[in-house]
């Protein structure tokens, strides 16, 4: 395990750093903030009504940015790639996993999605796996997909994944549908504990569904980014349909 201690520098006389140390002429048990002050930092859970990005969200992709805008009502995403591929779609906004348990709630208004669109909430990296509504004509489909992956030579995509359970159908004139995805990351090092994420969907807000079998993450280095949530909506047959994003809300667990 790797620790990092910060200590102050002062200068000699002759130019060269040299370390503050105490009076026994070792580290101190403690030092003063190098910039004192009573500045704090938000924390990144609570909710987030989307009328603005800060910097805890980034795209997977450069975005284009004629296909999405930020108001009163949340973020709209228009369906910027015509694919089968997550991978491959643009516009897909992500914000990074929070430690060592946590969840995350999507709330989506899907009344402009358009026959063949897909959109939802996902766990993003390498291995991913996601919660979504998927579009086949009138009907909105409530779906858990496992089993999207990048090859680890070339990052290309290597399985677009496969529909492991459905929800009931959603009602396309509701106004919204919750998506939520709660993950576990707990540190173990030097073991290899199943970490798992599971999902659930709620059509009202409150009482909430598990769907599909939990997924296993992996913890493997060379996709250093992590996990991260991820909100997306691409089309498969047409552009022309959309997404709002109402609002995203995190916390621990």
């Amino acid at each position: 395990m790797l620790f990092l201690l910060v200590a102050p520098v002062t200068w000699s006389a002759d130019g060269w750093p040299q370390l503050t140390r105490d009076n026994n002429g070792r580290w101190a048990s403690s030092y003063p903030a190098a910039v004192p002050g009573a500045e704090t930092v938000p924390p990144p859970t609570g909710t987030d009504n989307l009328t603005s990005l800060s910097h805890e969200w980034e795209w997977n992709h450069n975005p284009d940015t004629t296909k999405f805008r930020l108001g009163p009502g949340g973020l709209v995403l228009d369906t910027a790639t015509v694919t089968d591929d997550l991978f491959a779609a643009r516009n897909t906004l992500t914000r990074r996993v929070l430690g060592p348990r946590s969840a995350a709630v999507f709330e989506f208004d899907l009344r402009r999605m358009k026959d063949g669109d897909r959109a939802g909430a996902a766990l993003f990296r390498d291995t991913t796996a996601y919660i979504g509504v998927h579009k086949t004509g009138a009907d909105l489909n409530i779906v858990c997909v496992h089993g999207l992956n990048l090859t680890t030579s070339g990052w290309t995509t290597q399985s677009k994944g496969a529909v492991v359970a459905s929800g009931p159908a959603a009602d396309a004139a509701a106004d919204a549908v919750w998506l939520r995805i709660t993950v576990d990351v707990t540190p173990a090092f030097g073991l290899a504990p199943q970490r798992q994420a599971a999902f659930a969907y709620s059509l009202d807000g409150r009482n909430w569904t598990t769907i599909g079998r939990p997924f296993t993450m992996i913890n493997d280095w060379r996709y250093f980014t992590g996990f991260r949530y991820a909100a997306f909506n691409f089309a498969t047959k047409a552009l022309g349909g959309s997404v709002t994003l109402r609002r995203f809300s995190m916390e621990l667990v």
